[in-house]
């Protein structure tokens, strides 16, 4: 990785970069840069100027909802930032991820972005993105900053980002000094962009501003079209993920669950802009651990793979799938009745997903098959289904709810009020998990020892449609003889 170019003395500095200085690092290989370099630098560049773009393709959504979000704080001003790089280690930075309320308004991933919605009176708004320009050649910003554009790449104009985006875009630069001269009521989405918030300090309140962010959350329970579409690219691209995995578990058993997961990540990055949430690639006892993300465990012949993982879309939509797979290709009779439960139990889940529903059916009916098979098979004593329900008893070998919404966050509107969400009701639109699961901890006294170290879930994205439900993952085979079958098919 090259280490970008340096003045040796950063006091002396063209009149330039006296407006505006390069961001500078020590220990540069070069001494410094020459008058001659630096005018050499300015000129002999073609004009790349992008002209008649067209809107990119959900930007009559992103206007919909900016619409739907004006009316619901009219006379207010709204700030959504997009968010800012953060470091990993010295000057190397994270991949960029826009914050999921700015991209879902505006449908740009850039950094720095933030949109700004300006009351006109008591009712409307006039919205405007604040961006990057393209790196400055004159002072030498493009060759010489480390995010300068011959270092990170070319960034679109003003003028492109409002023909993709179809919103009036100025330079975010100038952004933090007009904020502090503004009047009036505002809220803004805090947690991304640390001189935004610091420009707004005596302007918005904390109660104010997480009213801002519930609303955003809950406006994402109801999927438009353009989502679902996006949710269903996801989906699709994740099964294909899942397949190239099968594919390759004779070489995850010569190496470690690692493969498994540069093997899916591989599929994220070819379909989509990368994977939705940190891939759990658990073989054997490692199942047991809900979210298992080191990932560097033993693959063996024999054993479960419990493998959870989604691709997420170039426009930030994720799939969130789980299948518990025997890695020699067939079940072992008890991994088969513990695996037979939970696909029992996902059934009742998914039937259990409607219109009009409460949020809460699919987990009670999950949750009651579940209690029926530990009850039968007598690892609770003689208590009845209804007084483990109760006493929630199952929820030792079961420990986590059986589904969330899903979207642009694999647990998408985290921040809706619990009347809206957990004990609100399914409507057309509304996507969600369904993922029952039993693991027995390897050193778990309390089960067999037979039991003990498997784990099993089966997990699909379900939208709720108008008379019932649609399993928009549904190319992943579920119930036990089908997914031998499907594997046998792969490795063939």
């Amino acid at each position: 990785m090259p280490e970008e170019l340096i003045p040796e003395n950063p006091e002396q500095e063209t009149e330039e970069n006296e407006a505006e200085k390069v961001k500078q690092r020590k220990n540069g290989l070069y001494p410094g840069v020459s008058d001659e370099l630096a005018s050499n630098m300015k000129s002999g560049w073609a004009d790349t100027e992008l002209h008649d773009l067209q809107p990119i393709a959900q930007a009559e959504h992103t206007a919909a909802r900016r619409a739907a979000l004006s009316a619901r704080f009219p006379g207010e001003r709204l700030v959504i930032p997009a968010g800012n790089l953060k470091t990993r280690s010295n000057d190397t930075e994270y991949a960029f991820r826009a914050s999921t309320e700015y991209a879902y308004l505006t449908g740009d991933q850039t950094q720095d972005g933030v949109l700004v919605l300006e009351p006109t009176g008591e009712r409307g708004h006039e919205a405007t993105v604040y961006l990057l320009p393209r790196s400055n050649r004159e002072n030498g910003e493009f060759w010489l900053d480390g995010q300068g554009e011959l270092w990170v790449g070319r960034r679109n104009s003003l003028a492109e980002a409002e023909q993709l985006l179809g919103i009036p875009a100025k330079d975010v630069r100038e952004l933090p000094a007009a904020l502090t001269e503004a009047t009036g009521p505002v809220r803004a989405v805090r947690g991304h962009d640390a001189a935004i918030e610091a420009a707004l300090t005596d302007k918005v309140t904390a109660e104010r501003d997480e009213e801002l962010r519930v609303h955003l959350s809950e406006a994402r329970l109801v999927k438009d079209a353009f989502e679902i579409a996006e949710l269903q690219k996801a989906c699709d691209a994740t099964a294909r993920g899942f397949e190239d995995v099968v594919k390759s578990l004779d070489k995850a058993e010569a190496t470690s669950e690692r493969f498994i997961e540069g093997t899916f990540f591989l599929r994220a990055r070819i379909e989509g802009n990368d994977i939705g949430y940190g891939s759990i690639c658990a073989a054997g006892p490692h199942a047991t651990t809900l979210h298992w993300v080191r990932n560097d465990g033993a693959v063996r012949a024999g054993e479960l793979l419990l493998l959870d993982a989604g691709v997420e879309t170039n426009d930030l939509y994720t799939a969130d799938v789980t299948r518990t797979l025997p890695i020699n290709g067939t079940f072992s009779p008890l991994q088969r009745k513990i695996y037979d439960a939970v696909y029992e139990a996902q059934e009742a889940g998914i039937a259990a997903v409607k219109p009009g529903a409460d949020f809460r059916d699919f987990h009670d009916a999950s949750q009651r098959v579940l209690a029926e098979k530990l009850v039968e098979w007598g690892l609770l004593g003689d208590l009845s289904v209804e007084k483990v329900l109760e006493l929630g008893l199952q929820r030792r070998w079961t420990l986590h709810g059986t589904g969330h919404m899903l979207g642009m966050d694999v647990h998408d509107c985290a921040a809706a009020r619990t009347e809206a969400y957990v004990n609100g009701t399914l409507e057309p639109g509304v996507c969600l998990t369904v993922e029952p699961g039993l693991y027995f901890q390897a050193d778990d006294l309390t089960v067999p020892e037979e039991y003990r170290g498997i784990g099993v879930r089966i997990e699909d994205d379900i939208l709720v449609t108008e008379d019932g439900n649609r399993n928009l993952s549904a190319a992943l085979p579920r119930q036990a003889d089908e997914v031998e079958a499907w594997m046998a098919q792969l490795k063939a």
